[in-house]
């Protein structure tokens, strides 16, 4: 006879203010193939991290998601650089944070598209 143990029940983890405000923000904005621009703006000396900003163009007009996506994500945003600091040699580190950021807004990684500029 299998006795049947409860299992743990998996929650959704609770926002801070700022992570409720940012995902609002970003809500406005993403959707389901929405192409995300990256612009490297810094390479640290040893090569390690890379520092970019993020921006989608709506109605003509660029709209900046750096500190919103370094809010969801919970990655460092510089204010010496002004941008979002990705860690990390070997990668594509645009791909990395918009898939990720796809990932956590829309709950599909592959949701958005990203492009350098």
């Amino acid at each position: 006879m299998k006795t049947s143990a409860s299992a743990p029940k998996l929650t959704k983890p609770t926002l801070t203010p700022d992570q409720a405000k940012a995902l609002e923000f970003l809500r406005k904005f993403l959707r389901k193939g929405t192409t995300i621009y990256t612009v490297l703006r810094h390479v640290s000396s040893s090569g390690t991290s890379r520092f970019i900003d993020l921006y989608v163009v709506k109605q003509n007009e660029p709209i900046r998601l750096t500190w919103s996506a370094s809010v969801m994500l919970e990655w460092t945003y510089s204010r010496q650089r002004e941008a979002l600091r990705v860690n990390g040699c070997g990668t594509d580190v645009g791909f990395q944070a918009v898939y990720t950021l796809g990932d956590i807004v829309l709950g599909n990684g592959n949701a958005l598209s990203q492009r350098w500029l």
